[in-house]
């Protein structure tokens, strides 16, 4: 049987879930890659990185949602005991259960002020209690109140503490959608599509958010999607943007295809200056 993780990347992911921090040398595999681009795994260091968990239930979420792993101790513990026969069971008796989460429909939505809406024909307030979030399932019949500004927040460390970050926000409504997990993203799309709400793209501040931006969401949403911009950005791009950050990411989009000015400044900006910020800086805890 083709096992989705080598044991050792299976078990330096359970010493990062239980909070230690790794030298990034050890746990070196696409998956890993994926964690840190989602934000579920944070890589510091100039010469020698290491990796630090920022949030562990959605990397539990993720393991489960792309490997089928549903238990991570677990599934350390039959490997190292090479009980593959075990290891056949738990796949089979899980199997059901993984697909009904693999085939979920809908997003994960999150608010830090009650928010109107309507689900299914009925009134809802939608107002999640702190250190929980809502999952829209019957997403085809959600329909937030339309003066509601749809927030799309790219990294899950973001999504997770939204009230810190209240202070961005307080010109508008917002009601916060999460891009994590991406494999949930064609839901959020459709929804966006069908309803009258203007979309504000939450993302980081480099080539890679603007691509994002303009890939994931521009294309689809038209004139109702607008780029985040914070007050101050270029003050804390020059004075904290990372210049490692840039020189690996490549642009794929085509700048003239651009049509926010403020966007066209912030790309100017970026390229001028070789950084790109993590919209991480934002949080204040």
């Amino acid at each position: 049987m083709k096992r989705p993780l080598p044991l050792k990347i299976a078990k330096a992911l359970l010493r990062l879930a239980n909070g230690e921090m790794l030298p990034a040398s050890s746990a070196r595999h696409l998956f890993v890659s994926l964690l840190i681009d989602e934000g579920i795994l944070l890589s510091t260091g100039k010469h020698r990185k290491t990796l630090r968990i920022t949030n562990k239930n959605a990397l539990a979420l993720i393991i489960e949602n792309q490997l089928q792993i549903s238990d991570l101790e677990m599934y350390v513990d039959i490997l190292e005991k090479q009980d593959i026969k075990r290891f056949d069971l738990i796949k089979t008796t899980k199997d059901s259960k993984t697909l009904q989460i693999r085939t979920f429909k809908g997003f994960l939505i999150n608010s830090f002020s009650p928010i109107p809406a309507l689900l299914n024909g009925k009134s809802i307030i939608i107002k999640p209690e702190k250190g929980s979030f809502v999952f829209v399932s019957d997403f085809e019949t959600f329909l937030p109140s339309p003066d509601i500004t749809i927030v799309g927040v790219e990294n899950a460390e973001n999504f997770n503490y939204i009230e810190s970050q209240r202070h961005l926000f307080e010109n508008i409504s917002p009601l916060f959608i999460s891009r994590y997990p991406q494999n949930q993203n064609k839901d959020v799309i459709k929804w966006l599509k069908n309803i009258p709400n203007n979309y504000l793209h939450f993302g980081d501040f480099d080539i890679a958010g603007i691509g994002i931006y303009l890939n994931e969401y521009k294309r689809h949403i038209g004139e109702r999607s607008r780029f985040f911009i914070p007050k101050g950005i270029n003050k804390a791009l020059k004075e904290n943007g990372n210049r490692v950050r840039y020189d690996l990411q490549k642009i794929n989009f085509a700048p003239d295809t651009i049509q926010e000015e403020v966007l066209k400044d912030l790309f100017q900006l970026i390229q001028k200056e070789k950084k790109g910020l993590d919209q991480e800086f934002f949080i204040k805890i």
